[in-house]
């Protein structure tokens, strides 16, 4: 299965459910992720999911773009504003929304942001395993 996830900067909530899909996958999907812009990979993304052994370190922040003549089987966006801004793929593509909250805009102390991070790499943990467990009707 080809599974794009797509968010606003490609930087952390669409790398982190990249990094949940490929580590629950066991080779079962074929995982990209996008962003309607583009921001690197945010080093907090990178630490909280290396917290939980999902290397996200060799990720790259790329556009849409790049992905919209690959037939894919399945869209998550997990931002409302990439929800807005999604290219309109063939209707053999599932769309699934959830819009997890930003943590990359909090301000605060590194252990706040940290925080902030842990927070929702679990969040999209848990919506990465409904995924792959089938709940959510792929």
């Amino acid at each position: 299965m080809k599974i794009l996830v797509l968010c606003t900067g490609n930087s952390c909530r669409s790398q982190m459910m990249h990094g949940w899909l490929q580590h629950y996958g066991g080779g079962e999907f074929d995982v990209f992720s996008a962003g309607v812009e583009t921001h690197g990979v945010n080093p907090f993304a990178i630490g909280v999911m290396a917290e939980k052994g999902v290397l996200i370190h060799d990720h790259s922040s790329t556009l849409v773009d790049e992905y919209l003549d690959i037939p894919m089987d399945l869209v998550i966006t997990v931002c409302d504003h990439a929800q807005e801004r999604c290219p309109i793929f063939p209707k053999a593509t599932k769309v699934i929304h959830h819009n997890f909250k930003d943590p990359s805009k909090m301000t605060g102390t590194s252990k706040e942001l940290i925080t902030a991070f842990r927070a929702c790499r679990d969040e999209i943990d848990a919506f990465a395993k409904k995924i792959v467990e089938g709940e959510l009707g792929n």
